[in-house]
C-alpha cells in the first residue's frame, strides 16, 4: 500500500515560517479517518505529515522528526505498536494511539509502550483536540526535559488532571468498555473518583492498573 505522504499546514507556507503549534505525524490506513484528522489538526494550527502505513510512517519520522505522532494500531505491514516502538527507542518521538479495539491485551500494551493518550474511533476532531493539545505540550516538555506542573493531589475535579496522561488513557479505556463518548467517560471517571475520595489522576491510574492485571498471564 502506498502512502499519501502529504503535508498539511494550517498556516501559509509562502514565507517558509513554521507553524507556531509544531509538527505532528498522523498514521492511519483508513483514508477517511486520515483525511479527517489531518484536516482538523491543520485547521487547529498544526503542521501535519501523514501516512497510511507503518513502513512509510517510519521513513517520514526519520525525515521530518515530528514533535508528536498519532498512530492507528492495526494496519497492514507494520502495526502502530511496531511504529511506536521505533519512535520510542530510535526517534525519541512521543505518540498517541488511535484505536477501534478495546481488548485488555491491546490496552495494556498501549500503556506499557508509554503512549501519552489513547483516542477512540470514530473520532470527532473537535472533541479530541484538547487531548491532542495536552499530549503535544507533554511532548514538548519531554523534548526539552522540563518538569511538568504537578496537579493538586486533593482535587477530584482538576482541569490539569483531566488532560494528564493517565486520565487520557483511562478515558479511552472507559469509552471502549462502556461505549461512551469522551465526555461521558470522563464524567464516569470523575464520579468514581469523588465517590472513593481520590484525585482524578489516582483513579485513572487504578483503571489502567486493573486493565494491566486482567491482561497479564497471571491475571
Amino acid at each position: 500500500m502506498s502512502s499519501r505522504n502529504q503535508i498539511a499546514d494550517g498556516h501559509s507556507a509562502a514565507d517558509g515560517a513554521e507553524p507556531s503549534k509544531g509538527k505532528i505525524l498522523v498514521v492511519d490506513d483508513d483514508r477517511l479517518v486520515l483525511a479527517t484528522v489531518v484536516h482538523g489538526l491543520a485547521s487547529a494550527g498544526y503542521h501535519v505529515i501523514d501516512a497510511d502505513n507503518g513502513d512509510d510512517a517510519i521513513l517520514l519520522a526519520r525525515e521530518h522528526k515530528p514533535d508528536l505522532a498519532l498512530l492507528d494500531i492495526r494496519m497492514d505491514g507494520k502495526s502502530g505498536l511496531e511504529v511506536a516502538e521505533y519512535l520510542r527507542d530510535v526517534g525519541h518521538t512521543p505518540f498517541v494511539f488511535l484505536s477501534a479495539f478495546s481488548d485488555d491485551a491491546t490496552v495494556a500494551r498501549v500503556t506499557q509502550l508509554g503512549a501519552l493518550a489513547y483516542l477512540v474511533k470514530p473520532l470527532d476532531v473537535g472533541q479530541i483536540l484538547p487531548t491532542v493539545d495536552a499530549a503535544f505540550e507533554r511532548a514538548r516538555a519531554l523534548r526539552r526535559q522540563e518538569p511538568l506542573a504537578a496537579a493538586p493531589v486533593d482535587s477530584v475535579d482538576d482541569a490539569a488532571d483531566a488532560l494528564s496522561q493517565p486520565v487520557a488513557l483511562a478515558v479511552g479505556v472507559l469509552m471502549h468498555r462502556f461505549s461512551q463518548t469522551r465526555g461521558d467517560a470522563l464524567a464516569r471517571l470523575r464520579r468514581h473518583a469523588a465517590a472513593e475520595g481520590r484525585s482524578l489522576r489516582v483513579q485513572a491510574e487504578r483503571v489502567i492498573a486493573a486493565v494491566e492485571d486482567l491482561a497479564s498471564p497471571e491475571g
